[in-house]
């Protein structure tokens, strides 16, 4: 168990074998040459340039490289870090990109902690607003069939673990997720739109206007024919 007290910045490589620990602070990796593979008790990670990764408190986790590597490492004590964090499988976009580039201009200024002391902050607080990656990718395919397996392929956790932790992060079922997301864009075309039964079912996927008529009335109780007069004035 490894324990700091202040904040680290710094490069780091690791070895071709498998080591294995946990600690007691907050650690994000950024990956800056080669890859590393990151196994926890529900998730089995190559991490390499397209992405960053969160390992929260306490999170047992084995790691290897066995290519040349080098990786820019973020240690964080827990007081800096939210009540409860959950770890994060992250895509480089250019948000985490230039995180990453002033973290670079950080760790290479070590006189002056109070800069990475405020930009930690920020990142910290990233932790919090960013949503993990399996769940843009139900808000970009909401309307499309989505299998729990690729979900959780996408976090790299295994499938029996994926549901629990969404439900903990979100607060309900992937499935109950997805389906308050069609409920609201169906209500939404309902009233801003005069597009048919036919044409909304098709926007949504359904078969045919009779499944997404049984669909919405299993749901809210009345037709979606009703609910537009109701909701139309």
């Amino acid at each position: 168990m490894d324990t700091v007290n202040h904040i680290i910045c710094e490069k780091r490589s690791y070895t071709r074998d498998f080591n294995s620990h946990h600690h007691e602070f907050g650690q994000f990796l950024f990956p800056l040459k080669g890859s590393l593979d990151i196994h926890t008790k529900w998730q089995e990670i190559n991490l390499n340039s397209d992405y960053c990764f969160y390992i929260p408190p306490k999170i047992e986790h084995s790691y290897r490289s066995i290519d040349r590597n080098e990786f820019l490492v973020l240690d964080i004590p827990i007081q800096y870090l939210p009540d409860d964090t959950s770890d994060m499988y992250i895509r480089l976009d250019e948000k985490w990109t230039s995180i990453r580039y002033l973290l670079l201009e950080e760790a290479k200024n070590q006189e002056n902690l109070s800069s990475l002391v405020n930009l930690t902050r920020y990142v910290t607080d990233k932790i919090q607003t960013t949503n993990p990656t399996s769940i843009e990718y139900i808000h970009k395919h909401y309307k499309e069939s989505i299998r729990l397996e690729t979900l959780a392929s996408i976090e790299r956790y295994h499938p029996v673990y994926y549901s629990s932790w969404f439900k903990k992060k979100m607060g309900k079922s992937p499935k109950a997720y997805i389906t308050e997301l069609r409920l609201k864009e169906a209500k939404h075309l309902l009233i801003s739109t005069k597009w048919s039964m036919s044409e909304i079912s098709e926007e949504l996927r359904f078969e045919n206007s009779s499944s997404f008529t049984r669909w919405f009335v299993k749901f809210e109780g009345i037709s979606p024919q009703k609910y537009r007069i109701l909701n139309n004035g």
